[in-house]
């Protein structure tokens, strides 16, 4: 029944990509980051989403809709990374099993280059926003319910062959998500779906508890910290009441999950996070030794027992610095990097730009959680092997979007702003000479 459900949905879906790339982009974006085929018995193996994408890019070049071809600064960066990933590739140690995974990786960055000419307005960026949002709420709502219902006691996971199939990876994907549910609530005058969208929030931090993962709770601190650094209005209120329903839920949690945050501060003893330093230095020691790195499939006893200082204990990179440092060398590194800092430069641009005009007040909205969505992921990611998620580049999907959204009425502005400047004096000079005359 799954399986027939899902089929039909995607046959509704092409054509309607073929017609419409945008929505074509937004089927896209729920097949690969909500994985709702994975749940289906054949339909799992199923190309689904390369059949939406197909139809998207064929959409994208026989329909008239609106698309925008620029090149903006982030957009060269990504490229840029894509291009040197493609250099990389044939100084892969093993060409033939890092190919699956470089395909992976190619099909979603292509997608989300894509996204960035389809989508074009306003309306864009809010449907966008609203399917990641379900797509990984839907997670954080049956995870929620589930942690509250066992007391905590059981893991959260998530959809299975998919990036966020592991409950750390799962946990991220939660907490970088939940300031778009913010971002979300404040642009809505609907009180059911205000409310609604507190719920899912709450939810999704007590399902990113729930998954018992370390570098979940400290990323929640750190937008948590953010937020209060920021302070003015909503954003330090949110704060507060981040901080407090984190005591609250951390009060709720069970001796067991006490026990393993509190290897974040004691980690020698602990097993699994010295296997990810172990991983780290083998990923600093092979991109010092390779300049192209080795590619994706790098984790294995041969690489370890040339590189890691204990090659018995061999783990994945565990983090998504190291992990493209090893994969792709220092190079790689600094495109990846460089990628992070462009986003969040573009989204500083929207909170400062586009706060004093009504009409472009939402795009300075979401700048600002997009930032915080970048600490989330930049903190909780430097322990996790995810890269290459959909998510987060898909945030820079939303501030490219949405500057090119606010350019022209905010260049209307300051085209009028500048009129009255330079009126002023004239206008000074007219009052001074009335007052001369009638002083004469």
């Amino acid at each position: 029944m799954r399986d027939i459900l899902i089929l039909l949905i995607v046959v509704v879906l092409i054509p309607m990509a073929a017609f419409r790339p945008s929505l074509g982009i937004m089927g896209w974006t729920v097949l690969s980051i909500a994985n709702p085929h994975r749940y289906a018995w054949a339909a799992s193996h199923w190309p689904l989403a390369a059949a939406v994408a197909i139809a998207t890019l064929m959409g994208l070049v026989l329909t008239r809709d609106r698309r925008d071809w620029s090149v903006s600064p982030p957009t060269a960066v990504l490229l840029a990374f894509m291009l040197w990933m493609c250099v990389t590739l044939p100084f892969s140690i093993s060409i033939t099993d890092s190919l699956p995974m470089w395909e992976r990786v190619m099909k979603i960055d292509l997608m989300i280059l894509v996204a960035m000419v389809a989508l074009t307005t306003q309306r864009h960026v809010m449907a966008l926003t609203w399917v990641l949002v379900a797509s990984i709420g839907v997670y954080g709502f049956k995870g929620g319910l589930y942690t509250i219902a066992t007391g905590g006691a059981g893991r959260v996971w998530g959809p299975p062959g998919s990036f966020i199939e592991g409950n750390n990876e799962l946990a991220l994907a939660l907490i970088v998500t939940i300031p778009l549910m913010r971002f979300l609530q404040l642009q809505t005058t609907r009180r059911w779906v205000r409310h609604g969208l507190t719920i899912l929030m709450l939810l999704c931090t007590v399902a990113a508890l729930g998954t018992q993962s370390r570098g979940a709770l400290l990323a929640l601190a750190a937008m948590a910290a953010m937020l209060f650094v920021r302070g003015g209005g909503q954003r330090l209120w949110l704060g507060v009441v981040m901080a407090i329903v984190g005591t609250a839920l951390i009060a709720f949690m069970p001796a067991t999950w006490d026990q393993r945050m509190a290897t974040i501060v004691d980690y020698q003893r602990d097993s699994s996070a010295m296997g990810r330093i172990n991983a780290w230095w083998m990923a600093w020691n092979l991109a010092k030794d390779r300049f192209f790195g080795g590619g994706y499939s790098i984790y294995d006893p041969a690489t370890f027992a040339r590189y890691a200082p204990n090659p018995r204990d061999i783990h994945a990179a565990h983090s998504i610095f190291f992990q493209v440092l090893g994969e792709h060398g220092f190079v790689g590194l600094a495109l990846f990097l460089l990628l992070g800092y462009m986003i969040w430069r573009w989204a500083g641009w929207l909170r400062r730009n586009a706060a004093d005009d009504p009409e472009t007040r939402w795009a300075a909205d979401l700048g600002s959680l997009c930032q915080v969505s970048l600490i989330g992921f930049a903190v909780g990611g430097a322990f996790l092997s995810l890269a290459y998620f959909d998510l987060p580049y898909n945030l820079l999907v939303l501030v490219v979007v949405a500057r090119r959204c606010v350019r022209v009425p905010l260049a209307a502005r300051a085209a009028e702003n500048r009129a009255l400047a330079e009126r002023a004096p004239q206008a000074a000079r007219r009052a001074y000479s009335a007052m001369t005359d009638q002083a004469r």
